[in-house]
């Protein structure tokens, strides 16, 4: 957590020569501009600009300069570039000309959030996440197939597990930038593996999840492959989740919490499930299809774990192809909307909810999530609730 002016030292210090300025589209693409580390002063008082009509999602050519404010605390070392002429990254804010936060900046949306959360009700979230992701082969021009990296499966090792190095290279380029990574191993589809994260507020679980991302395809392709974060890359084989694990640091509030999020839940699935190869994934090896909660239950909506530890709920149908700034922000939105009004959740489903998807009859009430992108979209757009959190 440093400030400008212990960034400014070490960059003096540590021989750095360049600082990238990472920001987000609204679709959660990760973009950055590099600057020459004596441009970072002025960076830190003005800002650097760009074109933001160019952005998906942000201002048209007539109204298009933003600027970027490096934040100091996000300060991260990239470990695979020379330690001669370091190359050093930071998370940015962005805001117009008269330095007003732009309000569709959803790192700063996040950041409200989690103001508003603790400011107006009293109330912190941690977030940890569990991000399963699949390694493919290249082809001979360097192109990414789907001929996934090995045929292992659930939690195997090797010689089978042949992500085991990667794995373990990602891990420690995580923990060389200051995120700490909590367990890793060999998913269910060949070639598929995941990562999970230890908990953290809402901004820096999110700045980790990014990161991560990063990194995972900066290490697969320096081993000569390709990392596929894509809902459901191969039809007939296991889909890839981002699962969302949430908690309140008052654990007698989770309960509401958990209300919330059911209730909101198919307002939601567009910014959890943000592309039309999410709806392929929903409903199939192990994501959920129906609106609901379990203990224990891996087929449910939401799972609240068997655990010693700080109780939580696990938020199963997201992937990472959403936002998961927005995401967040509207989790945390559904969360106090269930701790202010004191919702009370529905019984917990104990059935298995996977044969419910082949047979309906076997769902009984359950609502199911929106099914296709575009029933999601259309949820959303006419959501009062999304366009009160969000604004736009």
């Amino acid at each position: 957590m440093y400030t400008e002016e212990e960034v400014l030292d070490y960059i003096h210090e540590e021989d750095v020569k360049f600082v990238r300025l990472a920001f987000f589209d609204l679709t959660g693409t990760q973009k950055n501009i590099s600057i020459m580390a004596s441009q970072l002063e002025a960076a830190f008082e003005h800002g650097i600009s760009f074109d933001a009509s160019a952005i998906y999602g942000f201002e048209t050519p007539e109204k298009s300069d933003l600027f970027l404010h490096p934040d100091p605390t996000t300060l991260a070392v990239l470990p695979w570039r020379p330690n001669t002429g370091k190359v050093v990254r930071m998370f940015c804010n962005i805001r117009y000309p008269d330095r007003k936060l732009y309000e569709k900046d959803c790192r700063a949306l996040l950041q409200k959030a989690v103001k508003t959360a603790k400011d107006d009700y009293g109330v912190e979230f941690r977030f940890g996440t569990e991000i399963e992701f699949y390694l493919f082969k290249l082809d001979e021009n360097g192109e990414p197939t789907k001929i996934p990296f090995d045929n292992a499966g659930y939690m195997d090792i090797a010689p089978e597990d042949k992500g085991e190095n990667i794995r373990r290279e990602i891990c420690f380029t995580l923990e060389q930038m200051g995120i700490q990574p909590e367990a890793s191993h060999h998913e269910e589809g060949p070639g598929q593996n995941e990562i999970d994260f230890h908990y953290a507020d809402a901004v820096s679980a999110a700045d980790n999840a990014a990161t991560f991302k990063w990194i995972v395809r900066t290490r697969a392709a320096m081993n000569g492959l390709y990392a596929d974060f894509s809902p459901k890359p191969l039809l007939d084989k296991a889909g890839s989740g981002f699962h969302i694990n949430l908690s309140c640091t008052d654990v007698s509030k989770n309960k509401h919490a958990l209300a919330g999020i059911i209730k909101h839940a198919p307002e939601l699935t567009y910014y959890l499930n943000g592309c039309e190869n999410s709806y392929e994934r929903l409903g199939e090896h192990k994501a959920p299809k129906y609106i609901c909660w379990g203990n224990e239950n891996r087929s449910a909506f939401i799972r609240v774990p068997a655990t010693k530890e700080t109780p939580r709920m696990e938020i199963r149908s997201a992937d990472s192809e959403c936002n998961t700034y927005l995401a967040f922000t509207l989790l945390i939105h559904a969360a106090l909307d269930g701790i202010v009004n004191k919702l009370e959740p529905p019984a917990p489903v104990e059935t298995n909810l996977f044969l419910a998807a082949k047979d309906a009859s076997k769902a009984g009430s359950l609502e199911a999530l929106p099914d296709t992108f575009e029933s999601a979209k259309k949820i959303a757009d006419q959501s009062d609730f999304v366009k009160k959190v969000l604004g736009f």
